[in-house]
């Protein structure tokens, strides 16, 4: 349970890493199943590993290939919403005004 709590903190934590820009434009439920679901594979994998007689087992190499799919779907989310982040931006600000040159210039 303790690990589970340190994990649910730790990882919002580590996936700050890249900027908080990146995850304010993110949906709140995406955030919280990336992170739910990895904090769970997470206390799976330790409980497989310390259940077992060899740590390394089918089902601890299986939580690890799951915690690795949903690290690079935080990445990849991350990622996109890094790309669209100002799509949401009127188009009108983004134009580019022609300044007329003064008369005694030409």
């Amino acid at each position: 349970m303790i690990e589970f709590l340190v994990a649910l903190v730790a990882i919002p934590e580590t996936w700050n890493i890249g900027g908080q820009g990146h995850l304010e434009f993110m949906p709140w439920y995406a955030k919280v199943g990336f992170v739910m679901g990895l904090a769970l594979v997470t206390v799976m994998g330790t409980a497989a590993a310390m259940a077992h007689e060899r740590a390394w087992n089918a089902k601890t190499i299986a939580c690890l290939v799951l915690a690795s799919m949903l690290a690079t779907g935080m990445g990849l989310t991350s990622y996109y919403y890094h790309l669209h982040e100002n799509d949401d931006q009127a188009a009108g600000d983004d134009s580019i005004t022609l300044l007329e040159w003064p008369e005694t210039v030409r």
